[in-house]
């Protein structure tokens, strides 16, 4: 093995706290069919590496131990049967891991191009984000121009994609969050009202804000007890779309209070999925959303802080204390 076939890449070295993130040398990994090369110029920070680090959330089988579910670069190398693409072109892709390296493969069918007038570091906040609104405000729970959603954790990656795509296509954005700076950041991005959940019952502000009437959909990436308090904020035929469960796996909830709203429960995630699946989002997102984002009109880039692939422990630290506001980013 020679130092040209070398990358550095982040490993989590054992499961535990940020300082198990440390910098390692790894073989450039070469593509298969179906699959590209990507030299990474910015991967994302997201949860879901902050629970694997923590030996929470393993990668599926075949896929990259190293964290990171999203980059973005330029095609380095193309596998057989990739047409879509050459070598340069500068595109960001969803991965099932191996983010965290200065190269890494993925499926054709889960890579976008970088959109007109973004950068990199840019584009990289978008993949794991965009992809997971997408799916489940959009497709699943079929948010509509005229509806209004209600966003839990405004100011995360999650959360701000959810207000700025809302917002993109003619939808009113009530979003929550835990300090009024944060409620405040919800607002630039597109919120139309915001509700510390701290310090008033989101429950009650939502009904307040709605005239009583309640929201189409809620986004609700907490699952425990918020389950029953989306319920109780959704419209008659509204949809609660979970996406995690920050709040704890198990929910009690009264099923009368769903059943008297004519109310959907509806759960997915996005990593276990296959190729396919995911590329059937990948295009629906190029047809639908990626002609939108090279305006930044109401859906643009929102970084938060950039880190480099050295300082990852630092970067998982301020994800886990809830600091940021948008996305993190590591660079090589």
């Amino acid at each position: 093995m020679t130092t040209q076939n070398l990358m550095n890449v982040v490993e989590i070295t054992r499961f535990g706290p940020p300082d198990v993130l440390a910098l390692r040398q790894r073989q450039i990994p070469a593509p298969k069919d179906g699959e590209v090369l990507i030299k990474v110029e910015a991967a994302g920070v997201s949860r879901p590496d902050v629970l694997q680090r923590r030996g929470h959330y393993p990668p599926p089988a075949g896929s990259s131990d190293l964290p990171g579910l999203e980059v973005a670069g330029a095609i380095a190398a193309c596998g057989a049967g990739v047409s879509a693409y050459k070598v340069g072109d500068p595109v960001c892709a969803l991965l099932a891991g191996g983010g965290y390296a200065e190269f890494c493969v993925a499926p054709v069918s889960q890579v976008l191009p970088i959109p007109t007038g973004w950068s990199a570091k840019e584009a990289a906040t978008l993949p794991e984000n965009i992809f997971t609104v997408w799916e489940n405000a959009f497709r699943r729970a079929k948010l509509q121009a005229d509806e209004t959603i209600l966003v839990q954790g405004g100011t995360s990656g999650i959360g701000s994609t959810a207000i700025m795509l809302a917002r993109e296509f003619g939808a009113t954005v009530i979003a929550t969050a835990g300090t009024d700076e944060k409620c405040q950041a919800c607002i630039p991005i597109g919120a139309n009202a915001t509700i510390n959940y701290k310090t008033h019952d989101f429950v009650a502000e939502t009904l307040r804000l709605t005239d009583q009437r309640g929201v189409d959909v809620v986004l609700d990436i907490v699952g425990g007890d918020y389950v029953q308090r989306s319920i109780n904020c959704i419209a008659i035929n509204g949809r609660i779309s979970l996406l995690a469960v920050q709040g704890g796996d198990e929910a009690t909830f009264a099923i009368s209070s769903l059943i008297k709203k004519r109310g959907t429960v509806l759960a997915s995630n996005m990593r276990p999925r296959s190729p396919a699946e995911k590329g059937v989002i990948a295009e629906d997102l190029r047809r639908q959303v990626w002609p939108r984002l090279s305006s930044r009109t109401n859906f643009r880039p929102l970084i938060d802080r950039v880190f480099k692939f050295a300082e990852a422990p630092q970067a998982h630290e301020r994800m886990e204390r809830g600091e940021h506001i948008g996305k993190i980013v590591l660079v090589p």
